[in-house]
């Protein structure tokens, strides 16, 4: 069987195309799916797209001395079946990770199971048609779905980290295939998230995050600002998301969702510093499930009668029986994106161990 391209005058074989796809899985370059062929001619389509050297490093592991170039960028982008035109975004995603503190400390091959998380502003997101409203987390937009892959195949192909290997993760998050959306600006009754680094609206940015899980918050049932925002606080402040002393917290907001806060006044900051102001705990709480103390070397929650243990930080407050989950109000960023068709918004836990800096990094798309 052959095909021919509308623009080919020699026919390609499909068995050939399939044993080389077969060849790139035997290698061990893929994330279990096919990839896209790479050829020479291919990976200067892509280099062409950004201004920087083929051989400056993006991003860099020391504990396994091992460092991602453009060219190896460009290489993965293009397996991950991207468009030239998409390359500008992977690489802005790279710098962005290069600037968040905890992926050079082994994140990525945590048994926590944590993966990269991209969120696009501006109008890159029109051009290169990013999906922003609907089925956000899902499939079915090709930006989304091979920005978010180029950077786990070079995960993968450059640092090494394969599942049962390097890749320690116990039981990991489908974010682990790839995980990008888009900030339905049109549909937000608030500034972007860009806006808040700085930039306009008219920049295009993406912002990297290192995320754990997804949660969904259903929340049809009520027109009170206040009922809503308790919701997304009491999701934040469920035990299970305590790994460390402290969480943090990403908000995607349904339109839905933030036209109800901006019906009943509430600005972005007003319900960040809702969210902080309620996230809190009685101790007993923590006590039940065995996350009443902190270890004294890795700070991470565990019961106060472990060897390692040491009072926590709300210990020494003057309300002691109360835990504080966040913080500061910047523990928890807000973004808008998703339908206007249903009352569910989302949930993104972070991972940060840095509790005073902002979980998360920004860079700017740059395009020749």
């Amino acid at each position: 069987m052959t095909v021919t391209g509308a623009q080919r005058q020699t026919p390609v074989d499909v068995r050939e195309v399939r044993e080389l796809l077969e060849e790139y899985q035997r290698k061990g370059w893929t994330d279990g799916l096919p990839v896209a062929p790479v050829s020479e001619s291919v990976l200067e389509e892509f280099l062409a797209t950004t201004p920087k050297d083929p051989d400056e490093v993006l991003f860099e592991k020391p504990h396994l001395n091992r460092r991602l170039t453009v060219r190896d960028a460009a290489i993965n982008a293009a397996l991950a079946g991207c468009l030239p035109e998409y390359f500008p975004v992977v690489v802005a995603a790279w710098e962005g990770i290069a600037q968040e503190p905890n992926p050079k400390k082994g994140i990525w091959q945590s048994t926590t199971g944590t993966a990269p998380f991209t969120v696009v502003n501006g109008p890159v997101r029109q051009r290169l048609d990013i999906n922003s409203a609907g089925n956000i987390f899902g499939s079915g937009h090709r930006a989304n779905a091979t920005i978010g892959r180029a950077l786990r195949l070079a995960l993968i192909n450059v640092f090494g980290l394969h599942p049962h290997g390097l890749d320690q993760a116990t039981q990991a998050t489908p974010a682990k295939y790839t995980a990008l959306i888009g900030e339905n600006e049109e549909m937000s009754p608030w500034d972007p998230l860009h806006t808040e680094y700085g930039f306009t609206r008219d920049d295009d940015v993406v912002t990297s995050f290192v995320i754990r899980s997804v949660m969904h918050i259903e929340a049809r049932h009520t027109q009170a600002a206040e009922h809503l925002a308790l919701d997304f606080t009491d999701s934040i402040m469920r035990t299970g998301a305590f790994i460390h002393e402290y969480t943090n917290a990403l908000l995607v907001v349904s339109p839905e969702h933030a036209d109800l806060f901006a019906r009943a006044g509430w600005s972005k900051e007003d319900l960040r510093e809702f969210v902080y102001a309620h996230a809190v705990r009685p101790r007993p709480d923590f006590a039940a499930v065995g996350k009443d103390a902190v270890s004294r070397h890795t700070k991470w929650r565990l019961a106060t009668d472990h060897p390692d243990a040491e009072p926590d930080t709300a210990s020494a407050t003057s309300t002691p029986e109360q835990v504080r989950g966040l913080t500061n109000p910047e523990s928890v960023q807000i973004m808008v994106a998703g339908a206007n068709n249903a009352g569910v918004s989302a949930v993104v836990e972070i991972f940060g161990l840095h509790a005073r800096l902002r979980p998360s990094s920004y860079s700017r798309v740059v395009y020749p």
